[in-house]
């Protein structure tokens, strides 16, 4: 199992490296489109991704809370799930985080913040309702997994980085229909080609950023499982969760397709089309993977 989230650290590394690749190619593209001859489009495309990263990886914690409708809360006002994260945050040696509810009938929980210090986890009342003590603790202990692998961390920046994908290819296709392009200009055969080339791939590349963007949460969704598993010793309890989850999961009130991949579970619900872009795993999968591996945590 350890070598298991080892893999899953070395290919989520991996897998970011691939958006700085999209990102510079774009860059490359329209510099070459657009530029003058010199880099500086190339240096201002990838210096403006790069400051939009920054300003999203601080802002959105707040921006999750605020759109999800979650509320904070205190032991008084929620004994059973506030005790269950005080005392998940103790056996992990970690600082307490803060603790919110979600109105919301649906059962899903998830978790967000830059590092272990400014956490907060979040569950929402449907969830609490239909789940026994250990299944909930199951839950929350793989929210904690994600704040102990600095998941929280990953999603944001990996979020930043398609959004800035989508920005880049989306403002180079606005200049290219309606400012016209190096392409437009000379018409010998090289830049032509050229040209075809790099509209392919301002179009192909929000598509690249959307699939690696799943892989990088599916990834993570099965390390906080098997990381959760490992801290309540009690695997079934949480395959016992996600197993009630498929089965009286519905879509969220207040659906955001910004912030799906930060829940436990969808909290939309995908067409056809939507699942082969999904950020979670498959539930049925994960909880195979838990029963599987059950002799091993």
């Amino acid at each position: 199992m350890y070598s298991a989230i080892a893999r899953n650290k070395r290919n989520t590394v991996f897998i970011i490296a691939i958006f700085f690749v999209i990102i510079a190619g774009l860059a490359f593209v329209v510099n070459y489109l657009y530029g003058d001859g010199s880099w500086g489009i190339f240096i201002g495309t990838l210096v403006g991704a790069t400051i939009y990263v920054i300003i999203q990886y601080f802002a959105a914690s707040g921006q999750a809370l605020a759109m999800s409708g979650a509320r904070q809360i205190q032991k008084s006002d929620n004994p059973r799930l506030y005790r269950i994260v005080e005392n998940l945050a103790i056996t992990e040696g970690m600082p307490m985080p803060k603790v919110y509810v979600v109105n919301d009938p649906a059962p899903n929980a998830f978790a967000t913040g830059r590092k272990p210090e400014t956490a907060s986890v979040a569950a929402t009342t449907g969830l609490m309702e239909i789940l026994t003590d250990s299944e909930l603790e199951g839950v929350m202990a793989h929210e904690i997994a994600h704040v102990k692998n600095y998941d929280i961390r990953v999603t944001m920046i990996v979020f930043g980085l398609v959004v800035a994908i989508g920005f880049i290819a989306d403002i180079a296709m606005r200049m290219m229909w309606f400012g016209g392009g190096r392409g437009r200009s000379n018409n010998n055969g090289g830049n032509i080609i050229f040209l075809v080339i790099g509209i392919a791939a301002l179009i192909i590349s929000p598509l690249v950023a959307a699939v690696v963007q799943a892989a990088v949460s599916r990834q993570r969704e099965y390390l906080a499982d098997a990381t959760g598993a490992m801290t309540t010793r009690h695997p079934e309890a949480l395959a016992s969760a996600l197993h009630k989850i498929g089965e009286y999961g519905r879509p969220m009130q207040r659906q955001n397709s910004t912030m799906a991949h930060m829940w436990l579970a969808d909290p939309t619900k995908p067409g056809i089309m939507d699942r082969m872009f999904s950020t979670h795993p498959p539930i049925q999968e994960r909880v195979k993977r838990l029963l599987g591996n059950a002799t091993k945590f």
